[in-house]
């Protein structure tokens, strides 16, 4: 079962769901991010990445 759009996951979690996401927060970025692997960081900060796509 695919998650929801609006899923969220922190940096350093496991991927929960393969699409776009997107930095909650300012400065922000979007990112393909495939399911299982983990959240990456941004502008060297640990992020809340939220999934705005699906891929």
């Amino acid at each position: 079962m695919k998650q929801p759009i609006g899923t969220k996951a922190r940096t350093g979690e496991n991927c929960p769901e393969s699409g776009v996401w997107k930095v909650v927060g300012v400065p922000s970025t979007t990112a393909p991010i495939a399911k299982g692997n983990r959240m990456p960081p941004y502008d060297g900060k640990a992020v809340t990445w939220e999934l705005i796509s699906y891929a």
